[in-house]
């Protein structure tokens, strides 16, 4: 049991590492916490520093969810020491680490448990962790983003479309339906505030990605009518 401990608290402590201070350090500008909603996240980022900030933002908050999944459960640990074994299978150990990177992410012990809303991350984690589900996920994601232009709306059907896939897909190992109900609650719970203002109709959206998803639209018919 130590040895999984101690690797969820590696994979909680990689979460913390939020790209949008990394970038900022590296590229100084804006602080995003004190710019538009306060978020690290790469929306925020899109929102406030532009598309290639974003951008390195996104890549940063993916890979670290993949690195959490695929990397952190196989670190090696030292043999024969009494509590080393752990208890947890190897799938059901990744699963852990997904879930603490996410919240890593989402409540970063270095930024005073201020992150981001963990979408990109559990993207990367969906990825490596439960790849029949995440064509779902992304694909419901951009579906919704590009035609209402809401990111928040997109993130919160892409964790339900993510739900419903690994409900439905043959094979998965045990646990991977809790562990994918327990993600989708988890985006739910960080955009309580977003859900509200969805409700009023007073959430912001990217007008510009509204555009694009009718040209695409446009694009397509156009295509089919040939």
């Amino acid at each position: 049991m130590l040895e999984a401990a101690v690797k969820c608290l590696v994979a909680y402590l990689v979460g913390g590492v939020m790209g949008g201070s990394v970038l900022r350090r590296m590229l100084g500008g804006r602080d995003l916490r004190s710019a538009g909603s306060g978020n690290l996240g790469a929306t925020n980022a899109l929102r406030t520093r532009g598309t290639g900030f974003a951008l390195g933002v996104l890549a940063i908050d993916v890979g670290k969810g993949v690195f959490a999944a695929l990397v952190v459960p196989h670190l090696p640990w030292p043999a024969g020491w009494a509590l080393g074994s752990a208890s947890l299978a190897p799938t059901s150990l990744a699963y852990a680490c997904g879930v603490a990177v996410a919240l890593g992410h989402c409540f970063p012990l270095f930024q005073h448990f201020r992150g981001g809303k963990g979408v990109a991350t559990l993207a990367g984690v969906f990825a490596s962790l439960l790849p029949a589900a995440f064509p779902w996920m992304l694909g419901i994601f951009l579906l919704v983003v590009l035609a209402s232009g809401y990111v928040s709306l997109a993130s919160l059907c892409g964790a339900a479309a993510a739900v419903v896939a690994t409900a439905f897909a043959p094979g998965l190992a045990t646990g991977a339906g809790a562990f994918a109900l327990a993600m989708a609650a988890l985006v739910g719970v960080r955009h309580t505030a977003n859900i509200r203002r969805l409700a009023t109709g007073t959430e912001p959206r990217f007008e510009r990605l509204r555009v694009l998803g009718r040209w695409l639209s446009k694009r397509i018919e156009t295509w089919r009518a040939r």
